[in-house]
């Protein structure tokens, strides 16, 4: 069968990734044309755009490369009458997937979500673009069957991919950091915006705790720091890239940039404090239309503040040294955290969401009407 799968971010092209190779052990004559990344590529997909060409971020972001992005949808729908897949999945990215959602299914294609928007978060009408436009949708949290079910729309719990992720990451990871400095992570986010306003705010804690030894994790997508980082002013920081796994095994203590990211140190048991910092029409904008309590997937899945939050004004040096010093020697505090990711992980993990998923989309190709004609 012939799949094509677009997924716009990093955190997509590690699903996407494993969603590959789990479609080609059911499906050895699988045809995967994709949009993501390099470990999509390295699955076996024909991977025809990069993520790196999609990071758009924030309304003003959106703005200033408008025609870009409406090349971006010229040029998938060309590619995907050519291809003629039976499937099209989408992965997040709701801005871009959603339109092409309902442009696929206008035209004749069958279409599966895997990893459904945040539209819990906020949009909730583009709960009705979905229920018009997309055939299956297979969710990674808890509490999205649910949300769904009260529009009337069914879906599938396929539990957290991230799980069966740092499961055979914890096994395999190495010890390459310094070892007599206890380790820790500092996680900027994958967007050079997010970097830019997360890294300087991050380092200025460092000199505080100059007997440790703090590293960057450093996103495929931003291959060079050195714009916001320099050595010479921060003597106990290293830049580490394409070894995050590594690094929080590893690690004490971290400070996070909200996202995917936050989820991912909770389940390597790493106390963490989150913080997030935009342009201040982005802040109010999202004021206005977000309607969650918190803004972690940790705080979120669990319907409980777990891990400290900071945002916007209240990201700065007093802040974030106060709370990782709470992180590092604040035994009672630690324990705490840590018997909430114990609960964290028991709800997230079904077994191998990314099989479960797999096995889930051949079987709805298989019993799925006969897909109408495509234009």
């Amino acid at each position: 069968m012939k799949y094509y799968i677009i997924a716009g971010e990093p955190s997509g092209d590690l699903h996407g990734s494993r969603l590959i190779r789990e479609l080609r052990q059911i499906d050895p004559q699988a045809q995967i044309r994709c949009w993501g990344g390099n470990l999509m590529a390295e699955a076996g997909g024909e991977l025809v755009r990069h993520y790196r060409d999609l990071a758009f971020m924030g309304f003003a972001e959106v703005v200033r490369h408008l025609g870009k992005i409406l090349g971006h949808f010229r040029f998938a729908r060309r590619d995907i009458r050519r291809f003629q897949p039976d499937v099209v999945i989408f992965i997040d990215y709701p801005g871009f997937n959603l339109r092409m959602a309902r442009w696929a299914h206008r035209h004749g294609f069958r279409t599966v979500y895997y990893i459904s928007p945040q539209v819990w978060a906020w949009k909730q009408k583009r709960v009705h673009i979905i229920q018009q436009c997309v055939d299956r949708m297979l969710v990674i949290l808890p509490f999205e069957a649910a949300f769904y079910r009260q529009f009337g729309y069914e879906v599938q719990y396929v539990g957290h991919p991230l799980v069966q992720v740092v499961r055979e990451a914890r096994t395999h990871a190495r010890q390459i950091f310094d070892t007599s400095r206890p380790v820790i992570a500092l996680l900027p986010g994958s967007r050079p915006q997010e970097v830019k306003r997360m890294l300087p705010e991050m380092l200025r804690v460092t000199r505080h705790f100059p007997h440790y030894q703090f590293v960057v994790a450093q996103a495929p997508s931003i291959p060079d720091l050195s714009r916001w980082y320099d050595p010479n002013r921060y003597p106990n920081v290293l830049l580490a890239s394409g070894v995050t796994y590594d690094l929080l095994a590893q690690a004490s203590a971290a400070l996070v940039t909200s996202g995917t990211a936050t989820l991912e140190t909770a389940l390597f048991g790493v106390p963490e404090g989150v913080c997030y910092k935009s342009t201040w029409i982005s802040y109010r904008l999202a004021r206005y239309f977000i309607r969650v309590p918190y803004i972690s997937l940790v705080n979120l899945i669990m319907d409980q503040k777990v891990v400290e939050e900071y945002v916007q004004h209240q990201v700065n040096e007093k802040n974030l040294t106060r709370l990782l010093d709470r992180l590092l020697h604040d035994e009672d505090y630690i324990a705490q955290i840590k018997a909430a990711y114990a609960q964290l992980w028991k709800k997230l993990d079904q077994g191998n969401a990314a099989q479960r998923a797999a096995l889930a989309i051949v079987e709805f190709i298989k019993n799925a009407s006969p897909a109408a004609p495509a234009e």
